[in-house]
């Protein structure tokens, strides 16, 4: 009796130490995870990037959407997005009006990228700096650098969250916000056209691209 006591026991304080080490391992890799992930998630963003530059013409408009869409869906944190979009109206939404908002902000985000990258003529992103920021953000700092152009700066405001770090803002020559401007917007056709008329609005954006891609970005 007292054999198999000390067999279940042994058995029991071998389960544990096996659980023990899986926790650990966990939230080894979660604060890994946390600890570099702001400036891996835009280096990650980049090499897509980059990627879908150099095949753009091969890909065309669909395919270059189709491999940017997962990659932005995970960078971006595009319901965040979208409700700082529209500002404090986002409480007068209904759930089904704030999730239709969110998803057509992503589709538009990923058109507007899958229409601007059309070409690759040497084209490098390059990370330049990383720094706390307003509220628990942080912000990394990237430039593109354009052959026989001045580069362009992009940096991005990332937040952390249960997914790690999110992009929550992007700023064009480190200055102008990129939710600042379609806060504007929205506003303005929010007042004048209503919920249905602002969807309306960035679907019909959304069909542009498809059909006539805007400029590339490095022009």
């Amino acid at each position: 009796m007292r054999s198999l006591v000390r067999t279940g026991l042994a058995s029991a304080g071998r389960a544990l130490l096996v659980l023990a080490a899986l926790l650990g391992a966990l939230v080894a890799s979660g604060a890994g995870a946390q600890e570099r992930s702001a400036r891996a998630v835009i280096e990650q963003l980049d090499a897509a990037y980059l990627d879908v530059m150099k095949s753009a013409e091969a890909l065309g408009y669909a395919g270059r959407f189709a491999k940017l869409e997962p990659v932005l869906s995970k960078t971006f944190d595009f319901a965040a997005m979208a409700r700082l979009s529209v500002g404090g109206r986002w409480k007068d939404l209904t759930p089904a009006q704030q999730a239709k908002l969110a998803q057509t902000f992503g589709r538009l985000s990923v058109a507007t990228y899958a229409g601007r990258f059309t070409g690759y003529s040497g084209e490098r992103f390059e990370i330049t700096g990383e720094e706390p920021s307003a509220q628990g953000t942080v912000l990394v700092r990237t430039r593109v650098v354009i052959p026989e152009k001045e580069p362009v700066q992009l940096d991005y405001r990332l937040r952390p969250g249960p997914e790690g770090w999110r992009v929550i803002d992007v700023f064009m020559n480190g200055t102008v916000s990129e939710l600042a401007l379609r806060r504007s917007e929205y506003s303005a056709v929010l007042d004048r056209d209503g919920f249905d008329g602002l969807i309306a609005a960035l679907d019909q954006k959304i069909a542009e691209f498809a059909t006539k891609p805007a400029t590339p970005a490095s022009s």
